[in-house]
């Protein structure tokens, strides 16, 4: 089924909401200076190297040699801070190799992520994603110090639409529920009834029962959900920055050179290029689906970074790798964790007029899964 209909700002007189650009990261403040820890040593030696040895052998495969003993230091560095810090690292698919497979201790898609998060005992949650996802913590666990190694780790999707937007559509469609994907702020978790991720988005819509819903913000989820469903969905206008640049064209010409190649395609992409895929599901339902199938050659169209996470598991699967990065998860360094971890520094709070009622849409979701 088509979409019922899409909206944006500009149906309600509104200019478009500007995609988030670069901003100036804030100088260390007088109590992150004050709390911080000697910075470890970043040498490279043959302690570092015998204790990073059976972490270098995990991703020896997709990180170069010659590029290891200037990881190796700050690999360490993480994780003996962690214990220093009672703190624990949670992942987005998207990290790099050396943050997902040698720092981070829970890994995993937004709903893993949300779901894991619940269930953390350390004090400090550092997240290793962009910003939303570390509210998303924050809003599961006020009480605990979350950190993002870089607050201007945005997300297109979450930057297209605002609480006032929602209250907008609920006013144009009274008695509609609104469903929101967890790439929001928490002012808009804070105004919808239940929230969703890519991996069980036509489960939510479907358990309210009902013949018509709002889905926010991304416009190509919510026309993938709408030909899942007999549900009629009204979107809005949001697009992730780098699942809308692929194109079914690109995925043909994948396909005349190697008809054998599986691809496999993330429903954020345009309908055109899920139409290519032999495949379309979340990070988490990507992931399993490799694992599961074992092609000897697969496309991955998704960030660009979760290829490398998957072939240093699966060295015999051959990954052809159409590379779009996301430029905010690309903020997520090695040296920004430690940053994090030395000085306490970028703490995330959210509101707390709106984290009750956040948490609320957020733990519905949570519950149905369970």
């Amino acid at each position: 089924m088509p979409l019922a209909e899409l909206y944006g700002p500009e149906n309600f007189g509104l200019p478009p909401h500007a995609r988030q650009g670069a901003l100036s990261r804030a100088p260390l403040s007088v109590a992150e200076k004050a709390r911080a820890l000697p910075m470890p040593s970043l040498d490279w030696t043959p302690e570092v190297e015998a204790a990073t040895a059976h972490l270098y052998a995990k991703v020896q495969n997709v990180i170069p040699p010659v590029e290891w003993p200037f990881m190796a230091p700050y690999v360490k560095a993480i994780n003996e801070l962690k214990r220093e810090r009672d703190a624990v690292i949670l992942a987005h698919n998207y990290q790099t190799p050396e943050i997902f497979h040698c720092v981070a201790d829970i890994v995993g898609d937004s709903l893993q992520l949300a779901i894991e998060a619940t269930k953390v005992k350390a004090s400090t949650i550092v997240q290793c994603g962009v910003h939303f996802m570390a509210e998303t913590s924050k809003i599961l666990n006020p009480e605990k110090r979350v950190l993002i190694p870089d607050s201007r780790a945005g997300c297109s999707l979450a930057s297209s639409i605002t609480g006032a937007d929602v209250r907008l559509l609920r006013e144009k469609f009274p008695g509609v529920p609104v469903v929101a994907y967890v790439n929001t702020s928490a002012d808009v978790k804070a105004e919808v009834d239940i929230c969703c991720t890519s991996s069980n988005a036509v489960r939510v819509v479907e358990s309210l029962g009902v013949d018509r819903v709002i889905m926010v913000p991304d416009q190509y989820l919510a026309k993938y959900v709408a030909s899942q469903t007999k549900v009629k969905i009204i979107a809005w206008k949001g697009a992730c920055e780098v699942h809308e640049r692929f194109t079914g064209d690109e995925l043909r010409v994948y396909r005349e050179a190697d008809p054998s190649v599986k691809i496999i395609a993330h429903p954020e992409c345009p309908p055109d290029v899920l139409a290519e895929a032999d495949f379309t599901g979340s990070t988490a339902h990507m992931i399993d689906w490799v694992k599961t199938k074992h092609p000897k050659r697969v496309v991955m169209i998704t960030e660009c970074s979760m290829a490398d996470n998957v072939q240093a598991e699966l060295r015999d699967v051959e990954m052809v790798r159409p590379c779009n990065l996301c430029p905010h998860m690309k903020r997520i360094t090695l040296a920004k964790i430690l940053d994090s971890l030395v000085y306490l520094r970028e703490e995330v709070t959210v509101d707390p007029a709106i984290v009750a009622p956040a948490r609320r849409s957020v733990e519905r979701m949570i519950n149905l899964n369970n």
